[in-house]
C-alpha cells in the first residue's frame, strides 16, 4: 500500500491543473516497510519534453532531488505524472519506459476535470499491477505506520 497525505495529493493535482493541457511529473520519497511505502515528500520536476503526451524529468532537477532525500533520509519511491486527457493507466509508453520494478508509478488523470483520479502501479518485465493508494488527511503521514 501506498500513503499520501492530502497535502501532497493537492501539491500534484495543483501541479496537473498549472501545466496542463501538457503532462507534468516528479519524484515521491518517504519510508519503505515492507509492505507500506508511506509518500514524506514529493519532488515536481520540469517535463523537459513540454508535450502532452509524454515526458522526461530534468536531469538535473532529479540530481538535486536525489541529494534532497540522500540528506533528509527518505528512500525513492518512485514517480509521478499526469495525464491531461486521458485516464490514469499506464500508456504502452509508460510501460515501456518503467525500468524500475521497485518503484511506484502515480498517474493522475484530468479526463474528467470535476473528478481527477489519482492511481498507482508497480511495472516490471511490461506487466502491471495497481497498487492501492490511501490518502491520508492533514499534512503529516507520521501516523500511517499504524495502518
Amino acid at each position: 500500500m501506498l500513503v499520501l497525505s492530502r497535502s501532497h495529493y493537492q501539491e500534484m493535482l495543483d501541479q496537473a491543473r498549472s501545466g496542463s493541457p501538457k503532462e507534468v511529473c516528479g519524484l515521491i520519497a518517504g519510508e519503505d516497510k515492507a509492505q507500506l511505502r508511506v509518500i514524506k515528500k514529493i519532488y515536481p520536476l520540469k517535463n523537459m519534453d513540454d508535450s502532452a503526451e509524454h515526458f522526461a524529468m530534468d536531469p538535473r532537477e532529479q540530481f538535486t532531488a536525489v541529494k534532497d532525500m540522500r540528506y533528509n533520509k527518505l528512500t525513492l519511491l518512485g514517480n509521478y505524472h499526469s495525464h491531461p486527457a486521458s485516464p490514469a493507466r499506464p500508456s504502452q509508453e509508460d510501460i515501456r519506459l518503467a525500468f524500475d520494478a521497485g518503484a511506484s508509478y502515480l498517474i493522475l488523470s484530468l479526463a474528467q476535470e470535476q473528478a481527477p483520479v489519482l492511481r498507482g502501479f508497480r511495472i516490471q518485465n511490461g506487466e502491471v499491477e495497481e497498487e492501492t493508494i490511501k490518502i491520508v488527511e492533514g499534512n503529516e503521514t507520521d501516523g500511517a505506520s499504524r495502518l
